[in-house]
């Protein structure tokens, strides 16, 4: 799969990124909003994120070479790390502004036409998140997927910022600007981590996802007849890569023709039912008692006991 249109997608994250933080900004500038100064430094990290996201999907396009046979996929982990780790920053920043305000609570000014400003401004990060996550799907994209969902939490920022704005107007309580400011800290804290957790899972070599693995076995159950078995199925996923090994056990009698058919058949059918995946497979003989002993990870580990 061809990795490098990708890019494009950073691109468009980059430029919404530059948009917003200069409608919320004007917003903050206009009002004299703490909530609607955090809305803006939220956008500063999508600024931060967006261009990480560039450099990553870039390094991940890269084709395979001599020092990364399995190919550039996991640099698309660390971009979405470091806007995880951003965003947990920004929510500091945010909680401190906040906290000042609320200890020294100052009057809101040309309310509506902020508001309006900052309604713009969810409009187009919303618009931009949804294309991101759709590609993410669509391309299997970690980086697009953290950068669109981040957008995403941006929008409801916004709209809680917002509505803490109209609280403001309605109950004349100065005091609920900076409570809705620390209410998006939160909310933002919450979704850095989440983006830092799928990350650090992702540079552990994770499994695939259960659905994906059940796609895996139900790929090799035609294929087991005749006494044909399998085992120490493994998985992992690298970026949007995914690769599959497994061990076939065949009846010793089978010649090396038969085998290679049967295990070309077999990662055929792995590969149409996991597109993207690399498939690595090991022809056993049934009768070696050998055959039994390397289903663990390590076969000396297993030899001994």
């Amino acid at each position: 799969m061809d990795r490098a249109p990708l890019t494009r997608f950073a691109w468009l994250s980059i430029a919404a990124a530059v948009l917003t933080i200069g409608l919320k900004t004007a917003a903050f500038l206009l009002t004299g909003s703490v909530g609607l100064l955090s809305d803006a430094l939220e956008s500063l990290v999508n600024l931060a994120g967006a261009i990480m996201a560039l450099a990553m999907l870039t390094i991940a396009a890269r084709p395979a070479d001599d020092d990364h046979p399995y190919g550039h996929g996991k640099a698309e982990y660390f971009s979405s790390g470091v806007e995880g780790t951003l965003i947990l920053l920004a929510a500091v920043s945010i909680a401190v502004a906040a906290i000042s305000r609320l200890l020294h609570p100052q009057p809101l000014e040309a309310i509506g036409i902020g508001l309006l400003v900052s309604g713009g401004a969810a409009i187009v990060n919303l618009l931009v998140a949804l294309i991101l996550i759709r590609a993410a799907r669509h391309h299997s994209s970690i980086t697009l997927e953290a950068n669109g969902h981040h957008l995403l939490t941006d929008v409801w920022t916004s709209v809680g910022v917002i509505a803490g704005i109209g609280l403001v107007v309605w109950t004349h309580w100065l005091w609920l600007d900076a409570v809705v400011a620390l209410v998006v800290a939160a909310n933002i804290v919450w979704t850095g981590f989440g983006i830092v957790r799928k990350s650090v899972l992702g540079l552990m070599d994770s499994a695939m996802s259960e659905q994906e693995r059940r796609a895996v076995q139900s790929a090799l159950l035609p294929h087991l007849s005749g006494g044909i078995q399998y085992h120490a199925l493994r998985t992992r996923v690298s970026g949007t890569r995914r690769f599959v090994s497994l061990h076939v056990l065949v009846p010793g009698s089978w010649t090396v023709h038969e085998g290679h058919e049967l295990l070309e058949r077999m990662e055929a059918d792995i590969r149409h039912a996991v597109p993207n995946s690399t498939v690595l497979t090991h022809l056993e003989s049934l009768e070696d008692p050998s055959s039994w002993d390397d289903i663990t990870l390590d076969r000396a580990e297993a030899t001994r006991e």
